[in-house]
């Protein structure tokens, strides 16, 4: 009760904001003053490179769909043995759900292999239990279940580990806080039926959404990865994130395994991949739910992770940037890193450039700007909605598409303190832990 309360506030709170923007839009005369001319320009000018990525990125996006239908014809001979790898650590809470879920997805010829990285707490009698029984009642599956301890070494040394024991031609890692949808193995494969795909990117949903903050992240889930249906079929994904990702066993043989010096071996390894000139897919219909912080202090955190090992991560692999070679995606290297670089750099002026927008807004009442975003985030939230693969699942978010647009101020406020966190720690030369946040597990 008390959760639905507290999203109805916050829910109120950001109509009544955009409310008071649209009233003043219809009552208030604009004042016209030529001395805000050239900050317009200046403005304008500055934002021209993020508004041609998303200009491109919504014009290709919706062909995904339409080729996916003339492409995606399932080969009933193929049927490539999957490894699915489940890396945990203190995951008492959600397990035995995530293996559940992998054995119960469609496609059967498949291994499972839990790698336990010295869980201090109830993860491994929670294990032991469930192998016991399902070795007791469930070998009629004929699905393996391979369990290993070690040392609290970390995520990429666990995965490393579970590559090491697996078997399969496709290895497949999945969060021990996620749970897959039925179809998303057999989703995941009919890509590598290309010889030169190296990997594929999973659609990653929030599964806690009970609370408000968990609401916004479903909605930015959503928005974040219809996007990844451009790059896919612009050969421009450069993240295949830990919680759904797919690889052909033969890359590890080419490119060695994760890297264990770098807190986000997911994101170093794709941009690896793409360095050797692979392929990376994305597939919209192998769906995982992962459990998304639930608090602010956790998203915090989070986010600090992401941003701080994905700048770490461009900094190694800087020869992409504008890199001309043959072998490379020219719009990865001249648009989509440079401009995601790019809008780092406003992101750490974002406090200035806001006061500079509102300011110039509500001294001209110019607010026409602002309900023109408004409206574009609006109607493109909608249509992510009406084409998504779990559209009943997302009907919840249509409440929030007229006010998205004060969402993502959160967001980015969210990602502001990371980035600032993340200077801070290049600058002392420190290394960053793992977070630690509440599991209450997926509904």
């Amino acid at each position: 009760m008390k959760q639905a309360f507290q999203k109805i506030f916050f829910i109120l709170v950001l109509y009544s904001i955009t409310a008071f923007i649209i009233v003043s839009f219809i009552t208030e005369k604009k004042i016209y003053n030529s001395h805000f001319d050239s900050l317009r320009l200046i403005v304008l000018i500055l934002f021209c490179p993020i508004l041609f990525k998303y200009i491109v990125h919504l014009f290709v996006s919706p062909w995904y769909g339409i080729l996916r239908k003339f492409t995606y014809k399932k080969n009933p001979s193929y049927m490539p043995k999957v490894s699915v790898i489940i890396p945990a650590r203190n995951e008492e809470v959600g397990i035995t759900s995530t293996i559940t879920s992998v054995l119960a997805n469609s496609y059967k010829n498949i291994e499972v292999i839990v790698i336990n990285d010295g869980s201090t707490d109830n993860t491994d009698v929670k294990l032991s239990n469930f192998l016991k029984s399902y070795q007791e009642e469930g070998l009629q599956n004929h699905i393996p279940i391979f369990y290993k301890k070690i040392k609290n070494s970390g995520k990429a040394k666990a995965l490393n580990v579970g590559v090491e024991l697996s078997t399969g031609d496709i290895v497949i890692s999945i969060d021990a806080d996620s749970v897959m949808d039925p179809l998303a193995i057999e989703n995941f494969i009919h890509h590598f039926e290309n010889s030169n795909v190296m990997s594929v990117a999973g659609n990653v949903k929030i599964g806690n959404r009970s609370k408000a903050i968990g609401t916004i992240q479903q909605l930015e889930y959503m928005y974040g990865f219809y996007f990844k249906k451009a790059d896919s079929l612009l050969n421009s994904v450069y993240i295949v994130g830990g919680a759904a990702a797919a690889y052909r066993r033969s890359i590890f043989g080419k490119l060695g395994g994760f890297d264990e010096s770098i807190i986000t071996e997911d994101i170093e390894f794709s941009m690896r991949i793409q360095n050797a000139g692979y392929k990376i897919k994305y597939e919209a219909g192998a769906v995982v739910y992962t459990e998304g912080a639930s608090d602010i202090t956790g998203l915090c955190e989070q986010r600090l992770r992401w941003k701080y090992g994905r700048l770490l991560t461009f900094y190694k692999y800087r020869n992409l940037f504008f890199s001309l070679k043959k072998k490379h995606s020219k719009f990865l290297t001249f648009i989509v890193l440079p401009i995601h670089l790019f809008a780092e750099m406003l992101l750490f002026l974002e406090i200035v450039l806001l006061v500079i927008f509102y300011g110039y807004t509500f001294y001209t009442h110019d607010f026409l700007p602002l309900i023109f975003l408004m409206i574009l985030l609006a109607m493109v939230i909608s249509f992510q909605i009406i084409t998504d693969v779990k559209f009943r699942e997302n009907r919840n978010l249509f409440i929030l598409a007229p006010v998205a647009w004060c969402t993502f101020y959160f967001i980015d406020f969210i990602e502001y303190q990371a980035l600032i966190r993340s200077f801070l720690l290049l600058i002392k030369k420190e290394k960053l832990g793992w977070q630690k946040w509440h599991r209450s597990g997926i509904l």
